[in-house]
């Protein structure tokens, strides 16, 4: 029986990441995988459905006739579509296999990769077992990391058939644009799906909004401004709906929708799709043979520094990413996993932050967010004021014939102002994100961050400029533009 440094169950963001920075101090490590190298990271998931957005979004652009220019016969091919995705995340797997094999244990004299194709499952603290469809064997290890991921939530009451009522993991097993889609489920995923096959132009979309908008933790004027792009793209967004029945037909579904006002609508689709989320994969893991129980959620209950609360008297093993229960964004995920790594080599380590988390939302146009948003700081009766800039008066904006978005930026209100959140759309949003996610984590006060050079024409210049309205010093005033330029101060004492 073969023994390791390191068991990795998962080879998805988290668990790719913990082998290869445990590589880095010298262990011996073997990364198990049932299903796709790489985990949802890669296959049905970020990788293939960002991969995906894009060709629509391409497609999008190509498709507009306000640029002085027109595509003469524009068409599109579902498969070929379908090809690409696949051969992009065949182009990362590889990538991975290839460091995998360049550190295998037969070349490598300092640390090792090992990649064994299979299901574990704990049989004790130290073993787990080993089963494909070809065999089944049994290997121990010294630490364990447990990064099996998430995978679609279950709609309650709904059969998912895999063909006609499906979950994200069956879009790329469609061998056609559907005539008529529903997607239930508003949230991130929902939407971003509901982006994809709008920008296309070759499907009906209706999005099945629960609630009375899209993205409902986020502030109104941001779920507002998603909700009216997606129906300028052709959306049918049914708000405070939900969804009573699908009745199966044999070439159409029937769906009835009940609505909070007391009626109700049927509408004809081809394709329903279930967006509500993700849940933890511990099915099948033998947690009850180490002693583990899971939460109610199902995730496996962690320390900050990623050991298993529950393992008191197993402390090497260990768990990072999806599983976890913390917010499900691929970066948690690797940091997570690099963490792990570090406390298993008993190295100085520092402990996860997740109250500035950067996120990206592939709507029409991209939506990036960081920190808090309005409704969490007036939960917390935080101060705070409030900056909206848009991106019509962006120079470089406008230049890109791209001016749908905006900046919107929220300070502490006090006497050394601090950016305290960040919710930006429009183009480039995924890439300035970053830097004030940077500015909120070193704490800098308004009046520094005020002083920065901003390059010209730049998308970026509309930080700037939110930032000035917050001090009163932008260019363009809002009382010029009231419909562009918004600012607004909130104390609790005062509402």
């Amino acid at each position: 029986m073969k023994e390791y440094d390191l068991i990795v169950i998962g080879s998805g963001p988290a668990g790719y990441s913990s082998a290869m920075r445990a590589l880095d101090y010298g262990l011996n490590i073997c990364i198990v995988e049932g299903a796709h190298l790489g985990g949802a990271g890669i296959m049905n998931g970020a990788l293939t459905s960002k991969t995906m957005y894009e060709l629509s979004m391409d497609y999008a652009v190509a498709a507009r006739t306000d640029r002085g220019y027109r595509s003469g016969s524009l068409s599109v091919d579902f498969s070929k579509v379908i090809k690409t995705v696949v051969h992009a995340a065949k182009e990362k797997q590889y990538q991975m296999l290839s460091q995998i094999e360049t550190f295998s244990s037969e070349k490598s004299k300092k640390g090792s990769l090992t990649l064994e194709r299979g299901w574990a499952k704990f049989l004790d603290p130290y073993t787990v077992s080993v089963e494909n469809d070809n065999e089944k064997k049994q290997i121990k290890g010294k630490h364990f990391i447990i990064a099996t991921g998430a995978k679609p939530r279950q709609a309650p009451g709904l059969e998912i058939d895999h063909e006609r009522i499906i979950n994200s993991d069956d879009i790329l097993n469609l061998e056609k644009f559907p005539e008529r889609m529903l997607i239930i489920g508003s949230g991130i995923i929902g939407c971003e799906f509901a982006t994809i096959f709008s920008n296309f132009k070759q499907t009906e979309v209706h999005l099945l909004d629960r609630a009375n908008r899209v993205l409902p933790y986020e502030d109104d004027d941001v779920s507002d401004f998603v909700a009216k792009n997606l129906e300028d793209n052709g959306v049918m967004v049914h708000h405070t709906a939900h969804l009573r029945t699908i009745k199966k037909h044999p070439n159409h579904l029937e769906v009835i929708l009940d609505y909070d006002a007391g009626h109700s609508k049927v509408i004809e689709v081809d394709v329903a799709l279930v967006a509500i989320g993700r849940v933890p994969n511990t099915d099948n893991l033998g947690l009850e043979n180490i002693g583990i129980e899971t939460t109610e959620r199902g995730t496996i209950s962690i320390s900050d520094e990623c050991v298993l609360k529950d393992g008191d008297n197993h402390c090497h093993i260990y768990a990072a990413g999806d599983i976890t229960g913390h917010t499900q964004l691929y970066s948690v995920a690797e940091f997570q996993g690099r963490l792990t790594a570090e406390k298993i080599a008993a190295t100085p380590t520092y402990l996860l932050d997740y109250s500035n988390m950067s996120t990206l939302m592939f709507f029409k146009p991209e939506l990036a967010s960081v920190g808090m948003n309005e409704k969490q700081l007036r939960a917390k009766n935080i101060p705070h004021k409030v900056a909206y800039y848009s991106n019509q008066l962006v120079n470089r904006a406008i230049a890109m014939r791209n001016t749908n978005g905006f900046v919107k930026i929220i300070v502490s209100d006090d006497d050394q102002p601090k950016i305290l959140g960040m919710r930006a759309a429009g183009p480039q949003a995924s890439a300035y994100i970053v830097s004030v996610a940077h500015l909120i984590n070193q704490g800098n006060s308004l009046q520094e961050v005020l002083k920065i050079f901003y390059p010209h024409p730049s998308v970026s210049e509309g930080i700037q400029e939110c930032l000035r309205t917050l001090s009163g010093k932008s260019i363009f005033k809002p009382e010029a533009f009231p419909d562009l330029i918004n600012f607004k101060e909130w104390q609790p004492d005062k509402q």
